[in-house]
């Protein structure tokens, strides 16, 4: 099984909507035997919280259900766990790959070729950020999908 770890900073606006989006589209492609997800944060701001009302707003509207996630934070242990570790900005991938042993640096990838911007503080409406979430999800199924 491949599994993916979606991450940005309090793991309550971009990286549960990934991991809920993605969720959807691999549920909706019958790959779950085959591919495993989570989401983390790299700071503990939000720990055991649910994702931002505003994120999950935005995602059940277009059908994806955020209600049953909770905010946690990077564990060393994600490292050894997951295949991919998939950052929404530059900022996360430099704290990753200060985090992790050397020899893990190849899992550590951005999500997207550019930051996915944070609705939390307005750099990005909610909307403007799905659609890049929805957009890097296809992209990152269909290149799986070549390794399964």
């Amino acid at each position: 099984m491949i599994k993916v770890l979606f991450v940005c900073t309090g793991n309550i606006c971009r990286s549960p909507t990934a991991e809920g989006v993605f969720a959807h589209k691999i549920k909706a492609a019958g790959l779950t035997d085959k591919i495993g997800w989570d989401s983390a944060g790299t700071h503990g701001y939000h720990v055991g919280a649910a994702p931002d009302p505003r994120s999950s707003a935005a995602a059940m509207a277009r059908g994806y259900d955020l209600s049953g996630l909770k905010a946690r934070q990077v564990t060393f242990d994600d490292f050894e766990d997951f295949d991919l570790l998939l950052c929404m900005d530059y900022g996360h991938l430099a704290t990753l790959q200060g985090a992790a042993p050397a020899d893990l640096h190849g899992k550590i990838h951005m999500f997207d070729d550019k930051d996915v911007g944070d609705p939390y503080y307005g750099d990005n409406g909610f909307d403007t950020v799905l659609d890049q979430i929805e957009a890097a999800c296809d992209r990152w199924i269909a290149q799986l999908k070549t390794s399964l």
